[in-house]
């Protein structure tokens, strides 16, 4: 046979320490339960790398120890960390260096989105011309920038929004300023039977127009006067429709795809109509069961699938400065 499945390969969680067992812990993946690769000597791979991956929340989220994103990995160990992101829609690293190197950031990313394209965002204007696909985001000491403050899936109002986002901290506050996320999985399957196949019927309307429109701080933002710099697109005022029940297409999972940054009414409904169901299900998606709390130090990194979860920053404490680079994989049509 061409590809062989990786029987072999020992599962590690016999591998892992055992002095804190009150430690939420699990190995990361073996390759039997991934998917085929080619055929090697076994003399020829790359031993798999140790991980130990910590739960966040029983919704969401896992933190994972033992990887430096900065060096190599074997194949094995990109396989892992894609299943590892399918499975848990968030994952956290510590003590990291992509924020100083923006190559290393980009490759990671790539590994995430096994080889898909990185995104150049619509409207915010890239760190520089040599990484157009690197997005800077400043918040000066004192400012009134509200970038991501509210729940939302990165850049919905896309016709192909995004896929993943990997955002790491380049310089944080000492306290504050964590990032929250939701498990639209969960809040899909939270739902009665009868609202599942009523909104598995509906296509709701996502727009960029409220959340970038040239108004209050952001007007400083277009005009190139603030620490965020956006530019002017047609992308402002067009609309796009995508269904409210998503698939992802990876795993099958369903998942809620609406959220209160971008969507503004159903398709074929007023915004009036649509306004008491639209309330119901972006409070419903932020219940506190369904997330999970990332706090931020020098050298995080947090990445986190679009498809089916949501986020918010939160923006507590505006005494100091927060600088944090993102890069996000571009994504397919919603189904």
């Amino acid at each position: 046979s061409a590809t062989l499945r990786a029987r072999a390969l020992p599962r590690l969680a016999a591998q892992w320490p055992r002095s804190n067992s009150s430690a939420m812990a699990a190995a990361m993946p073996a390759m039997d339960e991934v998917e085929d690769y080619p055929a090697t000597p076994a003399y020829a791979r790359a031993p798999p790398r140790v991980m130990e991956v910590r739960k966040l929340s029983a919704a969401l989220g896992a933190e994972v120890v033992g990887v430096d994103l900065s060096a190599p990995m074997s194949s094995q160990d990109e396989r892992g960390l894609r299943a590892l992101f399918r499975q848990h829609g968030v994952l956290v690293f510590r003590g990291q260096r992509l924020g100083d190197d923006l190559e290393a950031h980009k490759r990671f990313a790539r590994v995430l989105g096994d080889g898909a394209d990185l995104e150049v965002h619509p409207i915010v204007k890239p760190i520089s011309s040599e990484h157009p696909d690197v997005t800077r985001i400043v918040r000066e000491a004192g400012a009134s920038t509200r970038f991501g403050e509210v729940w939302h899936s990165d850049n919905s109002f896309q016709e192909r929004p995004s896929m993943g986002s990997v955002l790491a901290a380049v310089e944080v506050p000492p306290y504050g300023n964590d990032t929250l996320f939701s498990s639209q999985v969960a809040a899909y399957d939270a739902l009665s039977p009868a609202l599942k196949a009523q909104l598995r019927q509906l296509r709701a309307v996502h727009s960029a127009g409220a959340a970038y429109s040239r108004t209050g701080h952001r007007e400083a933002s277009f005009d190139g006067k603030a620490a965020m710099k956006y530019k002017e697109t047609d992308l402002l005022n067009a609309e796009v429709l995508h269904p409210v029940v998503r698939t992802h297409v990876a795993s099958g999972r369903l998942a809620l795809y609406v959220n209160s940054m971008f969507t503004s009414r159903f398709e074929g409904w007023t915004e009036e109509e649509s306004a008491p169901l639209l309330k119901f299900l972006f409070d419903h998606a932020a219940k506190p069961e369904f997330t999970c709390r990332v706090t931020w130090s020098p050298g995080t990194v947090a990445a986190w699938d679009n498809r089916v979860t949501q986020h918010l920053a939160i923006g507590d404490n505006t005494e100091h400065r927060r600088v944090m680079h993102r890069v996000t994989v571009e994504g397919e049509r919603p189904m």
